[in-house]
C-alpha cells in the first residue's frame, strides 16, 4: 500500500501508537493521531510526538469530516478489535492494521516472530543473542519493549528481526509472513479480550 500523502489515523498515543505514527511521517504519510482518553492534552501528545512537525492530534472524538479523509486506521495493541471505532472504519471499507502489520509492510529481511502466553520475553532475548552471533544487522523488537515501527526502516535485505509478538498485535496482522515462527505454550489468559480460548488459541 503506497500511503505517501495519504492520512492514517493512529489509535492510541502510547509507545506503539508513537512508534507507528513517525514511521508513517517517515514514509511521506500524514498520520493523525487520536486518544479516546478526554483527560490527556493535545500539548502532551504533542510532546511525546516531537520527531513530527505539526502533527496533528484529536482527543476524546474524531469530526466526521476528519474521517472522511482516512485512508488506513492502525491500532495499538491496547484497542480492541471489535470496539465501535474501529467496527466503524472496517465497515467503511478501510483497512485495520497494527502496529506489527505497519512495521512488516516496510522492514527487509527475515523474521523469527515468537508467541506463547509465558516465556516470550526471555526467548526473544535468547535468540537476538543467538543471532548477534551470526548475522552483522540484527533486531530485537515487538513487545519486549522496542517497537518494531521504530526498526523498520533501518533494516537492510540481510537483517534479521527477531520479534516478541503478543496475541494483542496478532489480532491485527494480515500480510504478516515471519521466515520462523515459534509458539512457546498457551495457557489461559486475556480472555477478558478474547472471550474464549478458542479465539485465544486459534489467534495466536
Amino acid at each position: 500500500m503506497n500511503l505517501q500523502n495519504k492520512k492514517v489515523l493512529v489509535v492510541g498515543t502510547g509507545i506503539s501508537g508513537i512508534g507507528a505514527a513517525k514511521l508513517l511521517y517517515k514514509v511521506g504519510a500524514f498520520p493523525v493521531l487520536f486518544d479516546g482518553n478526554e483527560n490527556l492534552s493535545v500539548d502532551e501528545v504533542k510532546k511525546k510526538a516531537k520527531d513530527i512537525p505539526d502533527v496533528e492530534v484529536l482527543i476524546g472524538r474524531i469530526p466526521e469530516e476528519e474521517k472522511k479523509e482516512i485512508t488506513l486506521l492502525v491500532i495499538s495493541p491496547g484497542v480492541p478489535v471489535d470496539s465501535p471505532l474501529v467496527e466503524e472504519f472496517r465497515q467503511k471499507g478501510i483497512p485495520v492494521w497494527g502496529e506489527i502489520e505497519l512495521a512488516y509492510h516496510f522492514g527487509k529481511g527475515s523474521v523469527i516472530a515468537i508467541t506463547g502466553t509465558n516465556g516470550k520475553t526471555t526467548t526473544t532475548t535468547l535468540v537476538g543473542e543467538i543471532m548477534k552471533a551470526y548475522y552483522p544487522s540484527v533486531f530485537v523488537v515487538g513487545n519486549i519493549g522496542n517497537p518494531y515501527t521504530e526498526a523498520a526502516l533501518s533494516t537492510r535485505e540481510d537483517s534479521v528481526t527477531v520479534a516478541e509478538i503478543s496475541s494483542f498485535q496478532l489480532e491485527t496482522v494480515h500480510s504478516f509472513a515471519p521466515k520462523v515462527s515459534a509458539i512457546l505454550n498457551i495457557t489461559p489468559d486475556h480472555l477478558n479480550r478474547h472471550h474464549t480460548m478458542e479465539c485465544y488459541v486459534e489467534t495466536k
